[in-house]
């Protein structure tokens, strides 16, 4: 027999109307109510999927096993929104981290997911300027045909070789590595390693360090990735997370306790920049700061605040 469209739709709504009110509804118990067959109610079901999907309604049709039957539950946009796209294209373009011709189309497939064209259009002007005052890493290199590659080699521990441009161009250096992390920060990409087979003693200001080496991704010149895999266990895992708050303009060294007063206008600021800051003392003058970082880095940054900044004794 062939079905009523009308009464296929009047089922559509009725069936919708109950799960945005919360109802769990049985495959067998519709298709008694409505007169139909299991495989229709599964049809109608599969119809409401679709049509929640393509509406974004920020909802979904699924299968509750536990209670034997379907729910509308509430779901994650699977596409950015309009502010989203705009707030990550000025993201982009403020970190300078690849040559134009890497970027532009990165900026263009962001665009493209605007809805409506008129928004598409807004968000292309809203960016119009810094698209065209764009400035790209003096470096020169490409960074996207091996990014992936990378990230690979980290996820599935895969030992890599490498020939690594030394600072200043003074020539290059081959390491195999046992790559663990990637990060990003200052313009920079990076890729955090531990160096096999290297004298410590010769080669490390500390030769206990327990923390990988930092690699610049446009500086190295060559990679392989082996066959060989190295093994890290879950709990000595390297976290980029815990490593990236610790760290300023990734330079290496040691973990280390800093205390230190500043008087400036933006506490805000000094909290963003050092994660790990903990406010310990407070007067008119300004405020007590601890925290905890990796490297020296810290150095560099502490001399830029001027007189805003006095270290205080541990």
């Amino acid at each position: 027999m062939v079905e009523n469209s009308d009464g296929k739709s009047v089922r559509l709504l009725t069936i919708y109307s109950r799960l945005a009110n919360g109802e769990i509804l049985n495959k067998s118990q519709l298709a008694q109510e409505f007169h139909v067959t299991e495989r229709s109610v599964q049809r109608d079901m599969e119809d409401l999927r679709t049509f929640v999907t393509e509406q974004m309604l920020m909802q979904e049709i699924i299968y509750d096993p536990k209670a034997k039957g379907y729910r509308l539950a509430n779901s994650v946009p699977k596409s950015l929104t309009n502010s989203e796209i705009l707030a990550v294209s000025k993201i982009l373009l403020e970190s300078r981290s690849m040559r134009r011709d890497e970027m532009m189309p990165i900026l263009d497939k962001l665009i493209a997911c605007c809805v409506p064209a008129e928004n598409r259009k807004a968000v292309g002007s809203l960016i119009a300027n810094e698209r065209y005052h764009y400035v790209e890493p003096h470096h020169q290199k490409y960074l996207l045909p091996g990014l992936w590659e990378i990230g690979l080699a980290i996820q599935q521990q895969n030992v890599m070789e490498i020939e690594y441009e030394k600072l200043g161009k003074s020539g290059t250096v081959h390491r195999v590595i046992e790559p663990v992390g990637l990060l990003f920060s200052e313009y920079y990409f990076y890729l955090a390693a531990f160096i096999r087979n290297i004298d410590r003693e010769n080669f490390f200001e500390n030769p206990d360090d327990l923390f990988p080496t930092i690699y610049r991704l446009d500086r190295i010149q060559s990679f392989h990735v082996l066959e060989e895999h190295f093994r890290v266990p879950y709990k000595d895992r390297f976290e980029e997370g815990e490593f990236r708050k610790r760290v300023q303009f990734m330079y290496g060294g040691k973990l280390q306790q800093i205390k230190f007063r500043y008087t400036g206008p933006s506490i805000e600021a000094v909290l963003d920049r050092l994660p790990t800051a903990q406010i310990i003392q407070q007067d008119e003058a300004g405020w007590v700061i601890a925290a905890e970082v990796f490297g020296k880095g810290i150095e560099m940054w502490l001399r830029s605040q001027g007189d805003y900044i006095s270290i205080v004794d541990t």
